[in-house]
């Protein structure tokens, strides 16, 4: 029996973006005489040269480290955080994006095709109807809980969610449906709040439901989150306005990310995701608990446990879908038995 030869890797396309991206970089800082302003900026790149790491390498966003950094350490705006994030991932992870289809990586194609129609349409919408209506201090807040409850359940299942292999069969129309409401879903909501999680939202779906390998969930959770960032901060720029202060950061941040979260994607297949997983895993607790201590006189007492009851909601709901996934997957082998 012949082997089937591995598709053939096209990284020209990946360089053909590093050569293009950059170019058009150094005529904006060249053109602008914006040098003195990507130096004054020089903390949020050094920072990200970490969360592009992150965002190519887990099913998390860049903004998942540059929301924190800009918004509780140097104690900026919720709303900037946000816009920031969109900003940045729609450069660090399509930069990683474009290697992994280069690469031509395994990916849950018909999940992804239904997830980038769902956040076609539901990113505008609630970046139109559903932000405006959230208070900063909640911004933060949901970020918090979203990334905490998410960090929670990987220090509890890190060795079951690794140890996945493929990827459970279902019809493509199937696959197709549920990635078209976790990309509407999780962009009117999650995204357009707080600028991440519908890389989240979706790799948890192949993880705890379709138990997915990591090695097809992340890449595949890469791709609609760059979508997503490119979909968010071009609506924000053309009908709502960006947040004073995005450009200036992300100029600082952009040429680190081009090239970071791509690393991020190529690394991790090297010292392998269960680490990464982990270290990120810690993290998102860790800015949980200091979001919660850091607004707890806003917040009060009720905010508080109202956060950490929607953090155990979340994990309620995460534990929830890896039922309903052993369920599929024990009722598909009890009919491949009697079949």
């Amino acid at each position: 029996m012949s082997l089937q030869a591995p598709p053939k890797q096209r990284l020209w396309i990946w360089l053909l973006w590093i050569v293009v991206f950059y170019t058009a970089w150094g005529w904006i800082v060249a053109a602008g005489g914006l040098w003195e302003t990507v130096v004054a900026h020089w903390r949020i790149a050094a920072a990200m040269a970490a969360g592009s790491y992150v965002a190519g390498s887990t099913p998390m966003g860049g903004g998942t480290v540059g929301f924190p950094i800009l918004v509780l350490l140097f104690q900026q705006p919720a709303e900037l955080g946000r816009d920031f994030s969109f900003a940045v991932q729609s450069i660090g992870m399509t930069s990683a994006s474009i290697l992994i289809l280069a690469r031509r990586q395994p990916l849950a194609w018909a999940m992804l095709q239904g997830a980038l129609a769902g956040a076609t349409v539901g990113v505008p919408l609630g970046i139109f109807l559903i932000a405006p209506l959230v208070p900063a201090l909640w911004i933060k807040v949901v970020f918090a809980v979203l990334w905490g409850s998410f960090g929670l359940l990987h220090l509890r299942r890190i060795g079951e969610i690794a140890g996945h292999i493929g990827m459970t069969d279902f019809d493509e129309r199937w696959d197709f449906r549920v990635g078209l409401w976790t990309g509407f879903l999780s962009g009117a909501t999650v995204v357009a709040v707080s600028g991440v999680g519908s890389d989240m939202a979706l790799y948890m779906v192949l993880v705890l439901v379709c138990r997915a390998d990591l090695k097809i969930a992340i890449p595949t959770s890469v791709i609609i989150m760059a979508f997503s960032s490119v979909l968010g901060i071009a609506t924000k720029a053309a009908f709502t306005g960006v947040q004073p202060g995005v450009f200036e950061n992300w100029l600082a941040a952009a040429p680190v990310v081009a090239l970071g979260a791509p690393l991020g994607a190529f690394v991790v297949d090297l010292i392998g995701r269960k680490p990464t997983l982990l270290v990120v895993a810690a993290l998102c607790v860790g800015q949980l608990v200091w979001t919660l201590h850091d607004e707890r006189a806003s917040l009060g007492l009720a905010g508080v446990a109202a956060a950490l009851a929607a953090t155990a909601l979340c994990l309620a709901g995460f534990e929830r879908l890896r039922h309903w996934g052993a369920e599929i997957v024990g009722e598909r082998k009890r009919r491949h038995i009697h079949g």
